[in-house]
This record gives C-alpha cells, structure tokens and sequence, in this order.
C-alpha cells in the first residue's frame, strides 16, 4: 500500500504547490489524478518518487518512509517506481534501444554505464520491452525519428526495464491524438491487469478517467477535493475540480489491437 500524508510542497518563491494532501492507494489500483495546470498534479507524482522534496509530510510505501530514505535505500526505492513523462524526456540523438538500456541505469554498475556497457541479459529484456509496446522494428531508430506515439511506448518500454511495482504517468496522452491517447493508456491498463503494476496516472479527460481508472481524486489549487470511483465523478463533480468554466470534452477514438 501507498500512503500519502499530509504532503505540503512550497517553492523557493513561495508557490504553494500541494497543501496537506492525504490519501491512500491499495496495490494493484489505476489511480486517476485529476486537476487544472498547476493544481499539483505533477508535484505529487515528482514527490512520491524523490524528484521534488516535500516541504511537509510523508510518502510510506510498504511500512517505508519514502520521505525519510536516502543514498542506497533511495536508490534501491526509485528503481521499484517508474515514471512516463508528458513530453516522453528521450535522448534525441540516441537510438531507441539506447533509450529503453537506460531504465536499467538503477541495477547496473554505474562506471560501466558510461561507457554504454550493459549485460546481455539487459539487452534480451530491452528486447522484450520493446516487443511487448509493439515498436521491436524501431530499436535502433533515432528516437526522434519516432512519431509522438510511438515515442511514448518507448517511455513505456523504459520504465518497464525498472522492473516497476508502482508506475507514474505524468499527463501520459496530453500531447497525442484520440486515437493514440487510447492506445497508450490501453498498454498501461494491460501493465495494470496483467503484471498488477500499481498505475497513477494525470489526466485531462473525463471520459478517459471513465475507461480507464479504478479510483479518482482530484487536485484543485495544491489541495485534495475529491476522492472516490470514476462513477461518482459526474460532469458536476468535474466541474467542481476544474472551475464552473470548464468544459467537460470528451476524448474519442479507437487506437491500436494490442496482443
């Protein structure tokens, strides 16, 4: 189990970024995180894995301060935890399969890494990660030769080298197409299902939130003002979240079969 509790972040220059957050997710959860721009969403996914500090609070996973752990222990938590990023944070220049290594960085040894040497096991589940999003035939393709889709399997495929129990998606479809968005939440819905990898996930839509969370809350202004199951986040509910002006738009479209 995750707990969250009593997170509070302010910056430097005095931006209350999340205010006294708390609550739980059981294992085996798809997490919806709903919100504004700049209501915390990304704050509290960058929190839970030690990107960003909290100011207050606790992160306890499995009776383990999150919070508290530093050197080895950090070390060893943040490779339990994946992270795909909205603008997929891919090393242009480098070759797919160099992208996906690199989610290995956590278990192998770092002064071999830099020289880009990882084992050959490493290289066959690389292999293997790149088979399970679909995108094997572009291993070593530049990955900005990738289109935005197929950029983001790569993410995918990169935090599954961690050998994830817990994965955060940071507005995973902000930037695609209906059709892909669909399609890349589909292969985190099978990571969820089929590997029971714990999934918290920001979205912007409230039919996407439908389809695929198990559970909701909502961010407004750095504070939790909502918690419970999709089905209880009717379009009033959402509006609540997000401001009486905002619109409740769907997000339509068929993506990829996946095997």
């Amino acid at each position: 189990m995750l707990k969250v509790e009593h997170l509070t972040k302010v910056y430097s220059d005095g931006t209350v970024a999340l205010k006294d957050v708390s609550f739980k997710v059981q294992d085996g959860e798809f997490l919806a995180i709903i919100g504004l721009s700049g209501s915390g969403k990304s704050t509290l996914l960058r929190c839970i894995n030690r990107l960003i500090d909290p100011t207050e609070g606790h992160v306890i996973w499995d009776d383990v301060d999150i919070t508290a752990v530093k050197g080895e222990e950090l070390r060893h938590v943040r490779r339990q935890i994946g992270m795909i990023f909205q603008q997929f944070n891919l090393v242009n220049r480098s070759s797919v399969f160099t992208n996906v290594l690199s989610g290995r960085l956590g278990y192998a040894n770092p002064w071999l890494t830099l020289i880009h040497h990882f084992s050959p096991a490493d290289h066959q589940r690389a292999l293997a990660a790149l088979e399970r999003v679909g995108i094997a035939d572009k291993a070593y393709n530049r990955a900005d030769q990738l289109s935005g889709g197929q950029q983001q399997r790569v993410g995918i495929a990169r935090a599954l080298m961690q050998e994830p129990r817990i994965m955060l998606a940071d507005e995973p479809v902000a930037s695609l197409d209906p059709v892909l968005a669909h399609s890349i939440l589909r292969y985190l819905e099978l990571l969820n299902k089929q590997d029971g990898i714990t999934v918290l996930c920001s979205l912007h839509f409230l039919d996407l939130v439908h389809r695929y969370a198990t559970r909701v809350i909502g961010l407004k202004d750095g504070q939790l003002v909502f918690d419970g199951l999709p089905s209880e986040l009717t379009a009033v509910r959402f509006k609540e979240v997000h401001g009486e002006e905002a619109e409740v738009v769907t997000i339509s479209g068929e993506g990829n079969k996946l095997s």
